[in-house]
């Protein structure tokens, strides 16, 4: 017995497979493109960070006058004169709480003035830190400078608030006249553990969740085939019947 809806679907049914294929083609070759685009970005990713941690294990090197982008987290060295009194606190949380980090900047014996993030400080100990005189000798990561200010937070040069560790920023609000760097160091820990700024807190971490994301795409591609050989199988028993 031929049922009303079995007449519907009867009468709907010569351009149904056409257009449920078109489709399932559509869906199928998207989610295919993202799982290998994911793959892709999966083997980005392990380069970079196999060419960071080449980077922060090797010897340091000379500070560099200016800064690419693929000398981040290079190890370097550097020696100057702090100047202590155009020091900037910049907001920090770490894994020692929030604070501040203390940027001071370093005036080289190259020409050229670099600011250090010489380490963590508590908020009641911002203004009580180490402030070696003379001449100092620093290494540590080279990190490009963060411009604009913290997640939903600008930076205000004016009321002497920083949120991010903008350099040029900082340099024009600290008056630094001479050449500056267009990043900054990362100083690794004194030798002293209990010595304030806490340096050597980087924390170098790129989440790496493209392995997932390709498996769910993936995975999707599949539900689609499945379900398009599902109701295609049973369009054809429909039909015979």
């Amino acid at each position: 017995m031929t049922t009303a809806q079995d007449g519907e679907r009867f009468r709907r049914s010569p351009a149904f497979p056409i257009g449920l294929t078109l489709i399932a083609l559509f869906f199928f070759a998207g989610f295919c493109a993202l799982g290998a685009w994911q793959v892709q970005r999966l083997a980005w990713k392990r380069d970079l960070i196999a060419r960071v941690d080449a980077r922060i294990h090797a010897a340091p090197v000379p500070a560099p006058r200016m800064a690419a982008k693929a000398d981040e987290y290079r190890r370097v060295r550097i020696s100057g004169r702090f100047l202590h009194d155009k020091a900037a606190l910049v907001q920090a949380v770490t894994v020692r709480g929030a604070g501040f980090w203390v940027l001071t900047p370093l005036v080289t014996d190259r020409g050229f003035t670099v600011l250090v993030n010489r380490g963590f400080v508590p908020p009641d100990r911002r203004r009580d830190y180490m402030r070696p005189p003379g001449e100092s000798r620093i290494s540590g990561l080279l990190r490009l400078s963060e411009p604009g200010g913290g997640f939903l937070r600008s930076n205000d040069p004016a009321s002497d608030r920083w949120f991010s560790r903008d350099v040029a920023a900082i340099a024009a609000a600290r008056g630094i006249g001479r050449p500056v760097a267009d990043y900054f160091i990362d100083a690794d820990a004194a030798a002293d553990p209990g010595a304030l700024p806490v340096g050597g807190l980087t924390v170098v971490a790129f989440p790496n969740n493209h392995l997932q994301y390709a498996i769910t795409w993936f995975a999707l591609a599949a539900m689609v085939a499945g379900a398009y050989i599902f109701v295609m199988r049973q369009e054809r028993k429909d039909r015979r019947g």
